[in-house]
Formats: C-alpha cells, structure tokens, sequence
C-alpha cells in the first residue's frame, strides 16, 4: 500500500534524529544520509499501519542497517590509504543532534568519534543509543535482539575502551575563537617555545587526506614533535598554495563541539583542523583534508555567516 501524507509525515519528523544515529554510528554524514535514505525505503515498503511504534521501528531498521555499514567499513578501512578520521561537522550542521547533556555533546565530539573506531558494531550501537540518544537497556535491547543485562555489559564495555584518563573540556563558541587565536597567533610566532607552551606533553597531531592530499600516516607525538609540525605546516610556500589552488583563509570555528581551524580557499573547505582542549593545555590536533569529507563542510559554510578571517597563509 502507498504512503499517505500522514506517514510521509512522520518519517520526515524523524528524519533528524535517524541522521544524527547515523552520522554517530558511521562517523560519515554521506553514509549517514544513504542509510537514512534507505531506512525511508524500508518504511516505503512496510505495512506501516501495523507498526504499533514507529519510532522504535525506524531506530531499529536505521541501525541494523548502519551496523551492516560498519562492518563491510571495517574492511574498506584496512585499505585506506593514512589514517582514518570521522568527517567533521561544523557548528550548526543539524546531524550534530541533541546536545542538550554533557553525554550528547561528548557523544559527537571529534576525539570520541575517532576513539569509536575501537568499539565493535555492537559496542558503537550501544553506545551511541544510550549515551546520546538516553534509550533504556531495554529498547536497545529490543533494538539489537539482545537482552538488558547484555545491553549493560557492554555499554560497560564500550566505555571502557573509550576511557583515556583525559578530562575534555567544554568550551563556549567565544572561548573556542579565543583558543584558535592563540594557536593560530603562537603558529605564526615562528617560535617552537611559543607552540609548545600551548600544548599537553603527550600532544599528539594527525591528519587524514585520503590518498588525495598529502598527509603524513603516522601522527606527530609529543609537544616539541606536533609543535615542529605545526610550525612548519602554517608557513608559506608555493607548492602548498599550488596544492589548494590558491591562500587558505583561516577562520575560528567550531566542529563537533570542539575548537576549529577552518581553511577555505574561494569559499570552499579545504580543511578543519579540530582541537581537543584539556585542561592541561591543547591535547590533539587533528586535520581533515580528505575532500570527500569536506563537501557537507563547505555546503554548511555557504549557507551560514563566518565573520572575518583571522589570517591568510603560505
């Protein structure tokens, strides 16, 4: 039987929530749309008055199906050329979901997406439907045809593997451009003291180009080692504006929560660099240069108000 408006209309309802399951199972706002899209294709195909509980349903159709995702992108990801980072959103960006409790906005900061890459599927789901999305033991349970004890076990579980004895801290949109400055100020300094004044001892930077843009495969470790690169990362040079296709323009910003490098070159997103800031100092840099992870980035910069640049590079 056809659609009526009415369940249209409640999919559509529940569109942003499944999107934002999504984009937390698959760390990719691409994937999360297709499996999104998918869901509403399932639902299409359904007896949807005989569904006593839609949403329930749809969170379980979605996330059956982000879990198949995860699997086969486990394989994929052996072969990936670098190191594997989530795609970034920035601030404002719908998919992030609910943000309304330290375990939801925690939930789809920068750090713990990548950290999610040591979970199991099953762990991930857990995870993310309890944490973010405050399901009892008993609807995932229902979710993933497991039983509650199970359900608790290995939430356990995941938040043990996602533990690493550093405290984030939480910082507001004009504390977040007031750290970027900083950084940004020190990198341009020229001085490796400056820089590593700025971060933890045990910092560490990674970047993730795809195989499409240059992007060491093995993260800097260390203050003096990610200072270094980072220095040497923000001065100019002919062959890196060559490989932009022209002067980054360098904003403050937010992503996933965090603060933000954001480069733009031409008003498109050639990279964003996330700070995951403790408080002993800046604790990670990571930097995504992937285009194909930047696409959602630069179509949510076109539509939203950035202010001025701090500064143009190389």
């Amino acid at each position: 039987m056809p659609l009526t408006a009415d369940d249209v209309d409640r999919f559509e309802a529940a569109r942003p929530r499944l999107a934002a399951i999504a984009y937390r199972l698959l760390g990719s706002a691409a994937e999360a749309e297709d499996a999104v899209q998918e869901t509403f294709l399932r639902w299409q195909a359904a007896e949807v008055a005989r569904i006593e509980t839609p949403e329930a349903w749809l969170t379980r159709v979605l996330t059956n199906l982000c879990l198949n995702q995860l699997t086969s992108a486990r394989a994929r990801r052996e072969t990936y050329v670098g190191e594997w980072l989530p795609e970034p959103l920035l601030a404002g960006d719908p998919m992030l979901g609910p943000a309304e409790t330290a375990e939801q906005r925690e939930s789809v900061s920068y750090a713990v997406l990548t950290l999610m890459e040591r979970l199991s599927p099953g762990e991930r789901a857990v995870y993310v439907l309890r944490e973010a999305f405050d399901h009892s033991h008993r609807e995932i349970a229902a979710v993933l045809g497991i039983t509650e004890v199970a359900s608790q076990q290995i939430l356990h579980r995941a938040k043990k593997h996602l533990a690493d004895g550093r405290a984030r801290t939480e910082v507001d949109r004009a504390a977040a451009r007031r750290i970027v400055e900083e950084f940004l100020a020190a990198a341009a300094d020229g001085r490796i003291e400056t820089l590593v004044r700025l971060l933890t001892t045990d910092a560490v930077a990674i970047g993730d180009g795809g195989g499409k843009v240059p992007a060491r495969a093995k993260a800097f470790e260390g203050a003096t080692a990610v200072a270094r690169f980072l220095w040497g990362l923000f001065r100019p040079g002919a062959a890196k504006r060559a490989l932009v296709g022209g002067r980054p323009a360098l904003y403050a910003g937010t992503a996933n929560g965090d603060p933000a490098v954001v480069a733009v070159v031409a008003g498109q997103v050639v990279g964003v660099m996330c700070l995951e800031v403790t408080a002993e100092g800046i604790a990670a840099f990571r930097h995504q240069v992937n285009p194909d992870k930047l696409r959602r980035a630069t179509a949510h910069w076109a539509a939203t108000d950035h202010g001025e640049p701090l500064a143009t590079i190389f």
